[in-house]
């Protein structure tokens, strides 16, 4: 069972733009390898930073335009927008510390 929430174009705006916490985006789609990898990192680092971090997910097949919006071009791709900005982006899996060094600055 996932910790992160599943998000749609509709939400974006709620729970990511107006978070009154920093909150990581996990752009992925079913049919990515390497997103099903990072599955379990995510889901660690939601758990880790639980009140301090927001982690949600958005599936990028499903909802397309909200991903070209904002420029994804390969998944996995992982976005932590703070006050509404976006502050920090890293494309593609990693090892859970070098995931994790990414996201504290940001806290």
């Amino acid at each position: 069972m996932s910790n992160a929430t599943d998000l749609n174009e509709a939400d974006f705006q709620s729970e990511v733009v107006d978070s009154p916490i920093p909150v990581l985006v996990d752009f992925w789609a079913p049919w990515c390898g390497p997103c099903k990898a990072m599955g379990p990192a995510v889901d660690q680092l939601a758990s880790e930073f639980d009140g301090k971090l927001k982690v949600t997910k958005l599936n990028t097949q499903d909802h397309p335009s909200k991903a070209a919006e904002l420029g994804i071009m390969s998944i996995p791709c992982f976005v932590v927008f703070k006050g509404g900005q976006e502050v920090a982006r890293l494309t593609g899996g990693r090892a859970y510390d070098d995931f994790k060094a990414f996201v504290e600055p940001h806290l």
